[in-house]
């Protein structure tokens, strides 16, 4: 069995998010906790503790769109499946998201060609699918390889990387795909690029469009992948478990996939 991690490594301090959503970690090593520790076991003291060390123990302050995460629907918009149910329904939360969508076959879609700020079409994914003889089906997990995460621990990693347009992931969904994923800071394409775009024609429909596609038929994406240049095209499983944060608009994963027997 072959294990493809493809999960970023979480670190402090980096300026690859915006300076808000940066994770901060305070450390306390062995000796730091050295005098605590015996308080949990009575009559203990730090002279029974081996070479006077306690426990290693982190503090994490972070967001829950930092390092490698499952967004829900609820992250989208307060609605989702609005083409599905007059109306829609409440958008699902971290926690509400089915298990059984975060695991599936996957298929990679390698516009490394593409730059920065692109935005793909339904027809590009199309005659990618084409071009390597793959047709989507139910259930699969679409992963986009930008080569953003080449740039991951710097500042250009924020504006890393082409985008999916809205067109393009509804029809993916259309197809049964219920997770997508990406190796740039976001599904969409970077940020300042939708901002140029809007400038430019005022058409408001073009603002986080992708990420608003989930309003119209509910879909999860992942963000801040890495490796996913080891990956085949497909012939293997991918596993994108959440943490679930109990109301939360999205939860770090673990992302790994795992190779097919035969690959």
């Amino acid at each position: 069995m072959k294990i493809i991690d493809l999960t970023m490594l979480l670190e402090e301090d980096l300026p690859s998010d915006p300076e808000i959503q940066i994770p901060h970690i305070q450390r306390r090593d062995h000796k730091d906790t050295a005098e605590e520790m015996p308080k949990y076991f009575p009559g203990a003291t730090m002279e029974d503790l081996p070479n006077g060390n306690g426990w290693a123990i982190d503090f994490v302050q972070m967001c829950t769109h930092s390092g490698t995460h499952l967004d829900a629907p609820w992250h989208y918009y307060p609605t989702q499946n609005e083409d599905v149910i007059p109306g829609g329904e409440k958008a699902w939360t971290i926690d509400e998201v089915p298990l059984e969508w975060c695991i599936g076959p996957g298929v990679k879609l390698d516009f490394r060609d593409k730059p920065d700020g692109y935005k793909i079409t339904a027809q590009d994914v199309k005659d990618y699918l084409n071009k390597i003889g793959y047709s989507l089906k139910p259930g699969d997990i679409v992963l986009l390889n930008t080569g953003a995460d080449k740039r991951w621990g710097t500042k250009e990693y924020l504006v890393a990387g082409a985008g999916m347009s809205s067109e393009a992931t509804l029809w993916m969904v259309e197809q049964g795909v219920h997770v997508v994923g990406t190796d740039g800071w976001s599904w969409d394409v970077p940020l300042p690029y939708e901002g140029q775009e809007f400038q430019k024609s005022h058409d408001n429909s073009i603002l986080w469009e992708d990420h608003r596609a989930g309003r119209h038929r509910a879909y999860c994406h992942i963000e801040k992948l890495t490796n996913l240049e080891s990956l085949p095209d497909y012939g293997y499983t991918v596993y994108a478990l959440p943490i679930p944060v109990k109301g939360g608009s999205a939860g770090w994963s673990r992302v790994i996939a795992i190779l097919d027997e035969e690959k």
